[in-house]
């Protein structure tokens, strides 16, 4: 049986089993033929099936435990909602791959190109196998296509749902930032909140923002500040610009969902202003790049400061207004009521000449003096009944008291007389 250069290789006195280096020191060839005549002194090794099997899975352990594969997926299918089967092909050759549905964190179909890091094996059935640790789409149809798959999934959970977006605080004081400290666009950020407010506490977890870790890392760090005893009051999500294929990290389905449960709200700003990833989908507020979440995120100083001078100048202005408005008011007012007082005492002095009219009518003086006269007895009562012939009686007028005898009494012929 011909054999590979690869596998040649593979056995050396360092990699190979035990079993197959013979006691001398010198360096040996395999041979595609072992003539009896000439090799009669080596020991052919002898294994079971299974020893060797797992002879086979050493030399994969100890040469390439991890290797990476970028093919084209076939048969894709998920078994029991656990495990999923799929074959990485290209022109010439399939390879066959099994992973763990925990491991599958991008939307995955037929067709797509992938890239996958995986552990070759010989499983116990005699299969060469590829046990996948990590995949991600490779080429833009991929990517988009991965993106659109898993957005539609999520989508349809309401993990975008608008009513399930957050407020962010409007000052905050105390921000946690995940990102490359060493990249631009996290620089931008500290440079511009520091430009507009400042006088913030700023807690960062860096990680890696692109590569096989960086998903994770990104994980961690969510859970970190969520888990704090005094949680700060915004996360931001930081990456600069890149390719799409640089973002990829940013749509990782366990990502997106520990974005979701966040306790605290959530601002990314990742790639450029034209970038969209499932992260910016979930979180609370998308900034276009992390210079724009910055200004989001805290008002300029200087804003707020000319901010407040407006405002007082038209409390100020207000108060003027008011005050003017007032003191017209009252001086109305008081002018009403000045008029109104005017009135009434001018009312009140009618009413009391009036009055005073009236009682002048009624004076008993005012009576005489028109000619009347009051008759009264010789007691000095007024008369009113009907006198006696020869009663004295006393008669006064304006000036003068005249007493008199009655000489003669005579009915007054009149209207009350008749009725009489």
């Amino acid at each position: 049986m011909k054999r590979s250069s690869t596998q040649v290789s593979l056995l050396d006195e360092e990699t190979c089993h035990p079993e197959l280096v013979s006691g001398s020191s010198e360096s040996h060839e395999v041979s595609p033929e072992l003539p009896s005549a000439t090799r009669s002194s080596e020991v052919v090794p002898e294994f079971t099936v299974s020893e060797a099997t797992a002879l086979f899975n050493q030399i994969f352990e100890t040469a390439t435990p991890t290797i990476t594969v970028i093919g084209e997926v076939a048969n894709f299918k998920v078994n029991q909602g656990k495990w999923v089967f799929f074959d990485l092909k290209d022109e010439e050759s399939s390879l066959g791959c099994f992973m763990s549905v925990y491991n599958l964190r991008i939307a995955v179909e037929d067709g797509m190109k992938v890239a996958i890091v995986a552990r070759p094996q010989i499983t116990k059935w005699g299969k060469f196998s590829l046990t996948v640790q990590q995949i991600r789409p490779v080429g833009e149809g991929s990517i988009k296509r991965a993106f659109e798959l898993l957005r539609a999934k999520l989508d349809k959970e309401g993990l975008f749902a608008p009513e399930r977006k957050r407020l962010l605080p409007e000052l905050p004081q105390r921000i946690g930032v995940i990102s490359s400290i060493d990249a631009a666009g996290y620089k931008d950020f500290v440079k511009i909140i520091s430009q507009r407010m400042g006088g913030m506490e700023i807690i960062v977890a860096p990680v890696q923002v692109q590569g096989e870790v960086a998903a994770e890392q990104i994980i961690a760090a969510l859970k970190y500040f969520n888990e704090m005893s005094d949680l700060p009051e915004v996360i931001c999500l930081l990456r600069g610009g890149g390719s799409r294929d640089d973002l990829i990290a940013f749509d990782d389905e366990k990502l997106v969902r520990e974005i979701a449960a966040s306790r605290v709200p959530i601002i990314t700003g990742v790639g450029h202003e034209i970038d969209t990833t499932l992260a910016d989908l979930v979180a609370d507020v998308r900034a276009s790049t992390p210079s724009n979440a910055a200004e989001i995120l805290v008002p300029d100083k200087r804003e707020i400061l000319a901010g407040v001078e407006m405002r007082l100048g038209g409390l100020l202005g207000g108060m003027r207004t008011k005050i003017e408005r007032a003191e017209k008011e009252v001086a109305d007012n008081l002018d009403h009521m000045k008029r109104t007082m005017e009135n009434m005492i001018s009312v009140a002095e009618n009413r009391l000449r009036l009055l005073n009219d009236s009682l002048q009518h009624l004076n008993p003086r005012e009576v005489l003096r028109r000619g009347y006269a009051i008759v009264r007895t010789a007691n000095g009562e007024i008369l009113h009944t009907k006198p006696q012939v020869s009663d004295k009686i006393v008669v006064e007028n304006l000036k003068f008291l005249i007493n008199a005898k009655v000489e003669n009494v005579m009915n007054k012929v009149d209207s009350e007389t008749s009725s009489e």
